[in-house]
């Protein structure tokens, strides 16, 4: 199996909406982001299937190690991932604090499973999320100029919208993301999250939680020029399923607590077709 092929089945496999994303780029363009892609599931699955802390840690640490050596000159990476990703680092401008950022925020979850509010929320936000958006947008129009604002806000947007959703599964692994001031707020324990307890005060601070991201999908949208619209469909796709699923779970009555609210395959194939042909008509 070649490098390529490895990330590819790990995208695959995923199951990911960003894989939808992906299916109409260029060959070069669609190698280089499913390889950046297979590097953050590699990442993010030392957190998710590891339950040894210090084990998570150690593999994380081997990681930064592999992003060092794909820096090298010439890079001396052994991962799969990385040997795909090393010819996409030069023409699509992929830097390695970028890398680095992704992996502290991955150690971010190891280290912590509550945020006091939504300053430091966003921190982690933009280190998992904030900086794939950057990195795809690069790869998505590498001549694209003025994009990195737009792309870190639309990360943050996703990554909410990630957050809203899983809130019973990751409280069901002892994690609440939501801010500690957004719970005292609308009145809403911990332990009712972790019991999974509805409340109407738990809807309220949901509904809060769902207007706040669709305000930040407007500001990503407001900071990209329209000259760049058609260059980064790509991402847009990714927003417009995102933005479907945050408008499910707000019709679900935010029953996010027991159950994961999800889009069928065919549902994102076809926004995906959709989006592609008008970027914006999704927008919130």
């Amino acid at each position: 199996m070649t490098p390529d092929q490895y990330c590819q089945d790990k995208a695959a496999k995923s199951g990911s909406s960003f894989y939808y994303s992906f299916m109409f780029l260029p060959p070069p363009q669609r190698r280089a982001i499913t390889a950046f892609y297979a590097f953050c599931r590699e990442v993010d699955d030392v957190v998710d299937e590891c339950t040894d802390i210090s084990i998570a840690a150690t593999k994380l640490a081997w990681w930064e190690k592999q992003v060092l050596d794909l820096y090298a000159n010439p890079p001396i990476a052994t991962h799969p991932v990385c040997q795909a990703l090393a010819p996409h680092i030069e023409p699509y401008r992929i830097e390695r604090q970028h890398l680095l950022d992704l992996i502290a925020g991955m150690r971010m979850d190891l280290e912590q499973t509550r945020y006091l509010d939504f300053t430091a929320l966003s921190l982690y936000c933009h280190r998992v999320a904030g900086v794939v958006g950057l990195v795809a947008a690069r790869i998505f129009a590498p001549q694209a100029k003025d994009t990195d604002g737009y792309a870190a806000k639309l990360g943050l947007a996703l990554q909410l919208t990630n957050i809203i959703r899983d809130v019973g599964d990751d409280a069901r692994k002892g994690r609440i993301y939501l801010p500690v001031e957004d719970l005292q707020r609308f009145e809403v324990p911990a332990h009712q999250i972790l019991k999974a307890t509805p409340s109407a005060q738990f809807t309220e601070l949901m509904r809060f939680q769902t207007e706040r991201a669709r305000i930040i999908y407007r500001e990503a949208l407001d900071l990209l020029p329209e000259t760049e619209v058609k260059g980064q469909r790509a991402g847009l796709i990714m927003a417009a399923i995102y933005a479907k699923l945050l408008r499910e779970i707000e019709l679900s009555g935010f029953d996010v607590l027991e159950q994961r609210t999800s889009l069928t395959p065919l549902r994102k194939l076809w926004i995906a077709w959709t989006t592609w042909h008008r970027p914006l008509a999704w927008r919130p």
